[in-house]
């Protein structure tokens, strides 16, 4: 009876507060003549000011870190959004072992208070960082699909050039060929170059900077050597590309190893299980036996 008190209590002081935040008192004559002589600001719903309130709480405690913005900058989302759906499954998490304790409670359930709260932070801990686990996989996967396309993209450029073109037509020309989201970026970042004339090398050491894939840097700068010192790029970018597809190989073979240890665990466990449940009946006889 008392957590139902105490839990109604908590469910009308939350009411009261939300009616007097959304329908405020009628303000003083001092503050609306300052209100009156005040450039009008939009009007913005109250949802959405209490996310960007929450939201600056949270970009004022320093979130998220700088490596999660380069991922979330990688995967195009925006800060406000990612921090506003860790709010937004904190929330969820709190609040769904409390409704389960409130059922519980008015079924006549007697549930103790300190499993529901711990049960009620691990869950809320859980939401807010299970959106930074899901969004480091997205950016790694995509990084990693980037490098797939930075190989052959580099290919593309090695047959320009065996085919007589210049550093610069051949990678315009080889940009063009291709399709999907990491051409896209290569295409932003050359047509940023010759809008701003720029070399194309610096503006793909800037998206490698940008996006965290330091093999971008790594063909700018054979780049930069053709373009300063007129140095023949073309067995370079060649032999970058095969180490590029030689570590996707190495990557994907790894993968495929700590696969198959993940698969080899369930059926070990199963064998030993298997194992207690025979040798179970024979070391009891055993046993009693002496």
């Amino acid at each position: 009876m008392t957590v139902i008190v105490g839990i109604g209590a908590s469910l009308g002081l939350g009411l009261w507060a939300l009616t007097v935040w959304l329908v405020p008192p009628r303000p003083a004559l001092r503050t609306a003549i300052a209100r009156g002589t005040t450039m009008p600001t939009p009007d913005t719903p109250a949802k959405r000011r209490v996310i960007g309130s929450a939201v600056a709480v949270l970009r004022s405690a320093g979130l998220p870190s700088p490596k999660l913005t380069r991922d979330l900058t990688v995967l195009g989302r925006g800060v406000d959004d990612h921090l506003a759906k860790k709010l937004a499954l904190a929330m969820v998490g709190l609040a769904a072992p409390i409704l389960a304790v409130t059922a519980a409670a008015v079924l006549g359930i007697a549930v103790g208070l300190h499993v529901p709260a711990a049960l009620a932070l691990a869950c809320a801990t859980g939401g807010f960082l299970l959106p930074d686990v899901r969004v480091r996989q997205a950016a790694r996967q995509r990084r990693a699909d980037f490098r797939h396309a930075l190989s052959a993209y580099i290919d593309l450029v090695v047959i320009s050039l065996a085919g007589g073109a210049g550093v610069d037509s051949a990678l315009n020309d080889s940009v063009a060929v291709g399709h999907g989201w990491a051409f896209t970026q290569l295409q932003r970042a050359l047509a940023a170059a010759r809008f701003t004339r720029d070399t194309p090398w610096t503006a793909l050491r800037r998206l490698g900077d940008e996006l965290t894939i330091p093999e971008l840097p790594e063909v700018a700068a054979s780049l930069s050597l053709a373009g300063t010192e007129g140095a023949r790029v073309r067995q370079s970018l060649s032999a970058k590309a095969t180490s590029l597809r030689t570590r996707q190989l190495n990557d994907a073979e790894s993968r495929a190893a700590s696969a198959t240890e993940r698969m080899s665990l369930p059926i070990v466990l199963l064998f030993l299980g298997f194992l207690i449940f025979i040798a179970y009946p024979a070391a009891h006889q055993v046993l009693n036996g002496l």
